[in-house]
């Protein structure tokens, strides 16, 4: 599908305009921050969306997939694979639904507690896991159109605001981007 044409401005600079003329000046750069930081994920949504169409797997399940291939075991119980994802364990159950029916993972009890079950990589969904980031990689995560300092900058920005939402907590260990 070939992308619109490029706007002759940008809207969200021009909303940032409209919120001061408005009266909302104390807010328009925060509107601004939000609105571009829900664009750009539009964009990469996108481009990750084109790349694992013929793969047929959604962002969702190629990241399932990745997290249970990276497991020591290959596999994770589905309650751990919802809070590593951070998501509702209704959307994990989902995805484990339409892996499963594709044959690139299996529900398998778990050895130790009874009320658990374990989500189990195949071989077929590492296989396409590992495909499917090898993808990613060589065109979306290579070229995300900003040089490395502007990259690690924008981490660390945005692992800062991720860590006053209370999206994680580094105790006194603090990550890479949270120094």
């Amino acid at each position: 599908m070939p992308l619109p044409p490029p706007l002759p401005l940008d809207p969200i600079e021009e909303a940032h305009r409209q919120w001061i003329d408005h009266g909302w000046g104390a807010v328009a750069d925060g509107m601004a921050a939000v609105t571009s930081l829900m664009r750009a994920q539009q964009i990469m949504m996108a481009r990750v969306d084109e790349v694992l169409k013929p793969t047929g797997l959604t962002f969702a399940r190629y990241e399932l997939l990745t997290l249970l291939s990276f497991s020591r075991s290959g596999a994770l119980p589905m309650a751990k694979a919802s809070a590593r994802l951070q998501v509702h364990p209704t959307s994990v159950t989902n995805a484990v639904d339409r892996l499963e029916a594709a044959s690139l993972v299996k529900r398998v009890p778990h050895p130790s507690d009874r009320r658990a079950t374990l989500i189990e990589i195949t071989d077929a969904g590492r296989a396409l896991a590992l495909d499917a980031t090898k993808q990613l990689n060589a065109t979306v995560f290579t070229l995300p159109d900003l040089d490395g300092t502007k990259i690690d900058a924008l981490v660390r920005i945005l692992a800062e605001l991720r860590h006053e939402a209370g999206d994680f907590d580094t105790g006194d260990s603090p990550g890479k981007w949270t120094k």
